[in-house]
């Protein structure tokens, strides 16, 4: 991606993430929206708009039916608010990387206890033998 296409995708992130906040009524896009991401076309004729949400009792096709309704007015404020010789056509799609994020945020902490768990277990096997090394008390060897 260029480094125009970048500054212009990030510009139009900020235009939307403030537009969402101030003046969009739509009930679905007011909670807990975020855009992640703005990618756009080489030519930058087209812009594909990235949103997730994190808001458990919101479906996917709700929030997107919500944003395809009001791309028209997303289009025409930030061709109010940017300048830019034309705008591009504005499309959204949903993001689930926070989901999956917290999914494997999840099984990684699953496994650290699973581990802890075992470590502990494997710790009072050892404390009931004698010492850490596989020696008694006295320090001779039990494999005798």
């Amino acid at each position: 991606m260029s480094r125009r296409s970048e500054r212009t995708g990030k510009l139009i992130q900020r235009e939307i993430c403030a537009l969402l906040e101030r003046e969009v009524n739509d009930p679905r896009l007011s909670k807990f929206v975020s855009v992640t991401e703005v990618s756009l076309s080489p030519d930058l004729m087209h812009a594909k708009v990235y949103v997730s949400t994190l808001s458990s009792e919101m479906n996917r096709e709700d929030l997107l039916a919500g944003f395809s309704k009001a791309s028209g007015f997303l289009r025409k404020e930030l061709a109010a608010h940017l300048r830019l010789k034309q705008m591009p056509e504005i499309s959204f799609h949903y993001d689930d990387s926070i989901e999956r994020g917290a999914r494997l945020l999840e099984l990684m902490s699953d496994l650290r206890t699973d581990q802890d768990d075992r470590m502990s277990s494997y710790n009072k096997l050892q404390a009931g033998k004698g010492g850490k090394d596989g020696t008694n008390k006295r320090g001779h060897n039990r494999s005798r």
